[in-house]
């Protein structure tokens, strides 16, 4: 199955010794050294080191629309665990982020589909720390009566998609990830990949004739398929596999899926123009970050802690993600990390091919 196959990879590209592991194998000089958050909240932190202090009050979360169903699943158990309000603001990353470094707006988590966002955009201005914790990868999804649709599978999807009488859907990359990355999955199908391209320059060409954005967000695309307005939608395979219209995997050549050299050096092909800024192909990664304007920064941390936990992990993969297990922070912005997350993190300073 492809979704254990990407989670065995990601759990590859994420493993090493947790915190924990490494002071218990050090000596007491250099544990002295690697404990020197213990008992300090840090930048965004919690004094009580875990999630067993009390905690109350309540918390604002802006986040991409493909984490709405894995945070909405775990919003409840979360609350009754914490007794923590939380409100969440799902929109598209790049909208998401901008609320926070241009409209001046406070929340306390940001969570983006693509952790570049906060790496080149939020940190060091509005945040100190992140995580990458969960990954996805490009799919397409369809009506069983879609044009084609008898005929599609992952490997004529393009001969399908470029016919005079289709229409696709994607996001707008200017707001959205997902949109960027749908027009990424189409640009790196004309590109060779170790020797040979999935289709030529013409086909590319036709499918982007055909491609349109109903919607801000990858998440109302499917009401747009329903009702016939599209035919087919680029979006994440978490959404498509969990909904109940057929969609197709596509090839790990286009998907975005797979966090290794290779593949990083041919994604990084694709580049999407948009006027939020330029935006380059790479592994999908998700990040979530404490922001420095936080109102409730020790809360924020409970719920980056908790997505870190088994609990959390849960909950990404019955919504059709892929959990980085352990989460992974920069090893550069490790001492502004809280204690709690730490404790359920491991510091690097690359995670496979990505720079942290």
């Amino acid at each position: 199955m492809k979704q254990r196959a990407q989670y065995e990879h990601w759990q590859d590209v994420g493993r090493s010794r947790s915190r924990r592991d490494v002071l218990k194998g050090i000596g007491a000089a250099g544990a002295a050294g690697m404990a020197g958050l213990a008992g300090c909240s840090g930048a965004g932190g919690s004094s009580d080191g875990g999630s067993g202090g009390s905690a109350g009050g309540s918390m604002t979360i802006f986040h991409a629309g493909s984490l709405a169903p894995p945070f909405s699943a775990a919003e409840p158990p979360f609350e009754e665990e914490t007794g923590i309000d939380v409100n969440r603001e799902p929109k598209g990353s790049v909208a998401s982020t901008q609320k926070i470094t241009q409209q001046g707006r406070s929340a306390d988590v940001l969570g983006v589909s693509d952790f570049r966002l906060i790496r080149d955009r939020v940190v060091p201005d509005y945040g100190d720390w992140y995580t990458i914790f969960t990954t996805n990868s490009m799919s397409i999804q369809y009506r069983e009566d879609s044009p084609g649709a008898d005929e599609i599978s992952k490997d004529n999807w393009w001969e399908i998609l470029s016919r005079d009488d289709v229409t696709i859907g994607h996001s707008d990359p200017a707001v959205d990830p997902g949109g960027y990355r749908a027009v990424m999955t189409q640009q790196l199908g004309k590109e060779s990949f170790e020797g040979s391209a999935l289709y030529d320059q013409a086909t590319y060409e036709k499918i982007r004739e055909n491609s349109t954005v109903p919607t801000g967000t990858e998440t109302k695309l499917k009401g747009q398929l329903e009702s016939g307005a599209l035919d087919y939608a680029f979006y994440y395979q978490s959404i498509s596999s969990t909904s109940d219209m057929p969609f197709i995997d596509l090839p790990s050549q286009v998907d975005l899926s797979m966090a290794t050299s290779k593949y990083a050096e041919h994604y990084a092909k694709a580049e999407v123009e948009t006027s939020s800024g330029t935006f380059t192909g790479a592994p999908i990664a998700y990040g979530m970050t404490v922001p420095s304007v936080a109102e409730n920064p020790e809360n924020g941390a409970r719920w980056a802690e908790y997505f870190g936990s088994d609990a959390g992990r849960q909950f990404l993969e019955q919504k059709g993600l892929v959990p980085v297990d352990p989460i992974v922070v920069p090893q550069s912005g490790q001492d502004a990390v809280p204690d709690n997350v730490m404790e359920v993190a491991t510091a690097k300073s690359s995670l496979g091919p990505l720079e942290l």
